[in-house]
């Protein structure tokens, strides 16, 4: 795998494969169009990057910055994602096939999963405050280790996904009630 280490940009419509993105910043850039295959990004900041048509295939995220981040505007096909120790504030993942996707140790406060299919998809450590789900398929989805989620189970797709005990409660936020 070769390494890359701090440019800051990528060639616009290039073509990565099997490359390692290490401490760059990315902050705002133009990624529009790039192809990335068995790609990984360690320790980067793409917060806001645009990828407007971009191909992200066995994309490796690990303690990364990517705020804002509209992933929804990616190629869908072969789209494969991976993030551990990330922050994804405010990204948009919404209408994406996001199948067995992992979130390990991530902060996705504020996140958009709207529509999305994420059957199968471990969110392990991750901080899931106001983010949203609706119409979101999160069958087979483990949360056990997950925080801070509110889901409706009557606008979601929640068969056979795990949930620890504490973290129930989130399921019933739609309705208002007090537990203690």
């Amino acid at each position: 795998m070769e390494e890359i280490t701090g440019i800051r940009n990528l060639e616009k419509e290039g073509y990565y494969e099997q490359c390692a993105f290490i401490h760059c910043n990315f902050n705002s850039a133009d990624l529009s169009g790039v192809r990335l295959v068995n790609c990984r990004f360690d320790g980067c900041d793409l917060s806001l990057v645009k990828l407007k048509n971009s191909s992200l295939q066995e994309v490796k995220f690990v303690n990364c910055k990517l705020l804002g981040v509209q992933f929804n505007e990616c190629r869908k096909f072969m789209l494969e994602l991976d993030f551990d120790s990330c922050i994804l504030k405010l990204s948009l993942f919404s209408g994406l096939k996001l199948k067995n996707t992992r979130f390990r140790n991530c902060d996705l406060q504020e996140s958009d999963f709207s529509e999305a299919d994420l059957s199968g998809a471990v969110f392990d450590g991750s901080d899931l405050m106001q983010a949203i789900f609706f119409h979101t398929n999160l069958e087979q989805s483990d949360f056990r280790a997950a925080g801070n989620y509110s889901i409706n189970p009557e606008t979601n797709r929640l068969r056979k996904a795990k949930f620890s005990i504490p973290g129930v409660t989130g399921l019933l936020d739609t309705y208002g009630i007090e537990i203690e």
